[in-house]
């Protein structure tokens, strides 16, 4: 037996030497004829070849190597497929290793820091409503230069939103146009915007043009071509989505239980055939038209009714029943499945109801996904399993729906409420790429007031912000800083002011006390001010302008911030009991001189009122106390055209920063303890010099509130009736029982 194996093994490998110098014989033969007609040719005085020709030629051969930033640069000879020179020519294949250490240049922004330049808009060139208002919120941004040598990003002027060739918003000839801009640099420390890309039947995510090294802000980008770090997914948006301010989320007050009418709904397009129609197709597995309601239609494009199948009219018929608005409002979940491309319109409608996104789009990376945790927001399902979709979402406790549209309600106010919204975080991730050293964490991202409204410059620790003391562990400030806003010279020593730094040095919350000299006369002499038990700082505003008194000096130590006017008249006993509030309320403005602000019809404007009334809407900063941080934010991230108005007219800065601060918080300011004795009834008591004084004063104010809520593209401003008193506050007991009992007595 062992002897056969043997045989068979030798027989075997005889067979295999055999083949071997047969074929090898065969090419052998060939080469030397070959070689033959070449001598010979070359006798006759045709070309000869180089030797590296006489070796034989595979099919394979190894491709010499080439960078793959490189490949439009290759040699025609060497052999291509037909897919690699569809990839090469695809702005996605050639950068798609691309990430900010690679492909941006960090040097552009170590000088300026970080500042954008939009290219001027070319003679001739459309540009789309939607881009417009892309351009228009980067030009209004804090970021926006119009020097391009000072520029760290630069973003074009050619609408590049539409890139589906079927488009009538498509821009032809779009790769020599961006060729020929002279600082394109093979798109280095560019950012394009696009909103769809590809057309009919596969809808690819290629752009129709070279994009070099530039970096994608794309909707409906898939994690496959996502570069992680270098690329912003962001949501698709409508044309009619608003360029500022946008509408607030449906969620007015927290109802409990959390459950709607609905569990579950879904109102659009079924696509019979092609891309994305898979699972729009298979929706009435799981409608039951009770409390889930999956609708879809097929009467859409122009020969639908050649292709519709057997279930279209009856999908139709039960398509029209219900209004799409009616659903929103009153369900839990709203289904988000793809459509022809990765993204859709439902997704941001959901998060503006309150309805809790279900999604069903495999690969789609998610708007904003590298800084947003969507498991806080959204249920993030599978196409493949959409069947178990209606009792996965049954099992969800109502804790968890509570906080689930609670948290779609932030997003949606936060990050996607207009076009600035999506532009401004767009630019901030990017910033927070370059500047890793202060960029934020997920914390300030996915907490209120969100990463726009958290300024990383300011500080790199959350405890130096208003609006993290509960989740630090952390109790408010103990004390605070007194800014007297000082503007008539100091004359007398029974001057308001000089009675208003005593009454405020003598609080036991009060750490030290700056007076802010905006005055055109030199500053007064050391002895002329009162001696206290806390130190006094007078230093010159800046420029002698309104807007200095909301400067971040450096030589406020405290986070709280106790502002006042130089008439102000306010006891220590005040001071004491509206500071105990604040603590309270850090994140807001807590004072006593109460304003309010209407809409008059017949004028078709906003007003301001002084009256007093049952409600109000700001506390003024002659006598307030607030966050320092909100000083920073005023002269880093309101625009310089509001705050020249402010200076201009000296006027208007305290309406201005109780904008901002309920821009910020989302909250009305809070009014202590009624006090009527205040600016009107103690104008004959101060300088004829006084702002107070002039008769065109109220009538700029009424003009200031409709400037600013054109800038914040909505009213920030919010009604409160809410007043705060000491505990037994005009309770008929004995004086001696109450804290602040010297309020009673004012």
């Amino acid at each position: 037996m062992q002897a056969k194996k043997r045989y068979f093994i030798l027989l075997s490998a005889g067979s295999c030497l055999a083949l071997l110098f047969y074929f090898g014989g065969v090419q052998f033969r060939a080469s030397r004829s070959h070689s033959r007609r070449e001598e010979h040719s070359g006798r006759n005085g045709l070309h000869q070849p180089s030797p590296d020709h006489f070796w034989p030629r595979f099919p394979d051969a190894l491709r010499p190597f080439f960078p793959w930033d490189q490949l439009e640069n290759e040699d025609s000879s060497v052999h291509i497929s037909p897919r690699q020179k569809r990839d090469a020519n695809s702005s996605i294949y050639k950068g798609k290793k691309c990430r900010m250490e690679s492909c941006f240049d960090f040097t552009l922004c170590k000088k300026n820091g970080f500042k954008v330049y939009v290219y001027p808009q070319q003679k001739g060139e459309k540009i789309g409503e939607s881009y417009q208002n892309i351009l228009a919120a980067i030009e209004g941004s804090r970021f926006y230069t119009s020097d391009p040598s000072q520029a760290c990003l630069f973003v074009l002027s050619l609408d590049t939103l539409d890139r589906d060739q079927l488009s009538p918003q498509y821009v032809h000839n779009l790769r020599s146009k961006v060729q020929s801009l002279h600082l394109w640099n093979n798109g280095r420390n560019h950012l394009i915007f696009n909103l769809y890309s590809g057309t009919w039947p596969d809808y690819t995510e290629d752009v129709g043009f070279d994009i070099g090294q530039a970096m994608l802000a794309k909707a409906s980008i898939s994690t496959e071509n996502f570069r992680p770090n270098f690329d912003v997914s962001i949501p698709l948006f409508s044309k009619d989505h608003p360029r500022t301010g946008g509408e607030r989320g449906f969620l007015k007050f927290n109802t409990i239980p959390p459950l709607r009418k609905y569990m579950l709904v879904f109102k659009g397009k079924r696509y019979l055939t092609g891309i994305g129609s898979d699972t729009r197709n298979a929706l009435y597995h799981v409608h039951n038209g009770e409390d889930v309601l999956l609708l879809t239609t097929c009467k859409h494009g122009k020969d639908w009714q050649k292709h519709k199948d057997s279930r279209c009219d009856r999908d139709n018929t039960e398509y029209e029943k219900y209004d799409y608005r009616e659903m929103l409002h009153n369900a839990t979940f709203c289904l988000v499945p793809r459509g022809r491309r990765l993204g859709s319109f439902r997704f941001l409608e959901a998060l503006q109801a309150a309805c809790v996104p279900v999604m069903l789009s495999n690969g789609w990376e998610l708007p904003f996904s590298e800084v947003i945790n969507w498991n806080q927001a959204a249920i993030i399902g599978d196409e493949r399993l959409l069947l178990q979709i209606p009792s996965t979402i049954r099992s969800i406790h109502q804790d968890k729906i509570l906080a689930l549209r609670q948290q779609t309600q932030f997003l949606w106010e936060a990050y996607f409420s207009s076009v600035e919204k999506i532009v401004l975080t767009t630019l901030e991730i990017i910033q927070d790429r370059i500047f890793k050293h202060i960029s934020r964490n997920s914390l300030i991202w996915n907490k209120h007031p969100g990463g726009l409204f958290v300024l990383p410059q300011y500080s790199s620790y959350l405890g130096d912000f208003p609006y993290y003391y509960a989740n630090l562990g952390l109790k408010p400030p103990s004390k605070f800083t007194a800014v007297i806003h000082a503007v008539t010279p100091l004359v007398s020593q029974s001057q308001p002011v000089l009675k208003l730094l005593v009454a405020a040095a003598k609080s036991q919350y009060c750490a030290q006390i700056i007076v802010l000299w905006n005055c055109d006369k030199p500053l007064p002499a050391k002895h002329r001010w009162p001696a206290t038990a806390v130190p006094v700082i007078v230093i010159e505003g800046e420029s002698k302008v309104m807007s200095s008194r909301f400067l971040p000096y450096d030589n406020i130590i405290t986070d709280a911030v106790l502002s006042l006017d130089e008439d102000t008249v306010l006891s220590t006993t005040e001071v004491d009991f509206a500071f105990t509030v604040w603590q309270s309320f850090p994140d807001r403005i807590v004072g006593y001189p109460a304003r309010s602000h209407f809409w008059d019809n017949s004028k078709e404007r906003w007003g301001y009122t002084s009256k007093w009334t049952n409600d109000y809407s700001m506390v003024l900063t002659g006598a307030a106390i607030y966050h320092k941080y909100y000083h920073y934010l005023y002269t880093h991230y309101l625009p310089a055209s509001l705050k020249n108005m402010v200076d201009q007219l000296a006027n208007c800065e305290d309406i201005l920063m109780n904008f901002l601060v309920s821009a910020v918080t989302k909250f009305p300011p809070i009014k202590v303890t009624q006090k009527k004795q205040y600016k009107e009834t103690m104008m004959g008591q101060t300088s004829r010099a006084s702002r107070w004084a002039d008769p065109d004063h109220f009538a700029q104010r009424q003009s200031c509130m409709n400037t600013f809520a054109s800038w914040f593209g909505y009213m920030p401003l919010i009604h409160s009736q809410m007043r705060l008193d000491p505990v037994l506050f005009k309770d008929q007991v004995s004086i001696l029982r109450k804290k602040y009992r010297d309020i009673e007595r004012l």
